[in-house]
């Protein structure tokens, strides 16, 4: 982020008149006045009929196009900059944020041409999968290059090449993965909200942090930010146990050992939940709509006692 100072390329005595100034900041002349409408840019000096602006306020322009860039609102923004202004530093909230928006994963995005895509997924160029894949950001489009894309994640798209050579049809692996993507970001969602509570509060309680609270955060994200993916490793390789063993058991036609208190009892549905199951799914559907449903809310709550007993242990 460019410091309050002189930016760089400009004279520390440069003059602009507000179109010259917008063209150098890259902002619209409706943007500056908007800007400084609402505080966020030192007063011109007025010189006869004309505002006149100085390096200063392109250096400002570039910090809130930074800041803006970085996820800040305008409000926060105003937050920031009148703190820097009073004297308060802005390292500690810069390296809380770059820590954040830091990568969380040790993985290196990768690239990989049209005609090598193609190879891996048939040999014959689909462009309604290539169009879904960027649309779920497993592939993006390399400016300036129609032939070639960049993968965020090769090992997501390895599993995706590995599926299809399986047998399983492209459109079904992107309809699983908007769902597991789903599932996943409410993970996430749980994870954020009882570390916040019980871990990140007492640094940003107060906005905007002072520096030494925001370099403390920052710390604090670099020693958590593996545990998310730790715990749900462990999970979820407790959970594909689980239900692996159970499926092929079903699969099979033999019968899990069951204790007393695992014997399943039957279950009645009311008359309205099933006649509107069967207007969605027909009638041979019911079955594996009930099964699919339960297990699905089974897991919810798997996942909600865990955050509930981590967030017990904090």
């Amino acid at each position: 982020m460019t410091g309050s100072g002189t930016p760089s390329g400009a004279r520390p005595d440069a003059e602009y008149r507000i179109e010259d100034l917008a063209h150098a900041s890259g902002a619209t002349v409706r943007t500056i006045r908007a800007y400084q409408d609402r505080g966020l840019l030192p007063t011109p000096e007025r010189r006869g009929r004309a505002n006149v602006y100085r390096s200063t306020h392109l250096a400002r322009l570039r910090q809130i196009a930074d800041l803006l860039d970085r996820g800040y609102t305008l409000a926060s923004i105003k937050e920031l900059l009148e703190a820097w202004d009073a004297g308060r530093g802005l390292g500690g909230v810069l390296g809380l944020v770059a820590e954040v928006h830091g990568p969380w994963t040790d993985e290196e995005a990768g690239r990989i041409t049209r005609a090598e895509l193609d190879l891996r997924f048939g040999a014959t160029p689909d462009d309604a999968a290539v169009d879904e894949a960027v649309a779920l950001g497993v592939l993006e489009r390399v400016p300036g290059k129609d032939d070639e894309f960049l993968v965020p994640s090769p090992q997501e798209l390895s599993v995706a090449a590995e599926l299809y050579a399986a047998g399983v049809p492209l459109t079904a692996i992107s309809a699983h993965l908007r769902e597991l993507r789903g599932q996943v970001e409410h993970i996430a969602s749980r994870f954020l909200e009882f570390t916040t509570e019980h871990v990140f509060a007492r640094y940003l309680g107060h906005r905007p942090p002072t520096d030494a609270d925001a370099a403390e955060a920052a710390s604090m994200v670099r020693r958590l930010r593996p545990l998310a993916q730790q715990t749900v490793d462990a999970e979820l390789a407790r959970a594909m146990r689980l239900f692996a063993t159970r499926h092929l058991h079903h699969h099979l036609g033999s019968e899990e050992p069951l204790t007393d208190e695992d014997t399943p009892r039957p279950v009645i549905l009311p008359a309205g939940t099933m006649r509107a199951v069967q207007r969605l799914v027909g009638s041979d559907g019911v079955e594996a709509f009930v099964a699919a449903a339960t297990e699905r809310e089974v897991q919810a709550r798997t996942l909600d006692s865990l955050a509930a007993s981590h967030a017990k242990e904090k």
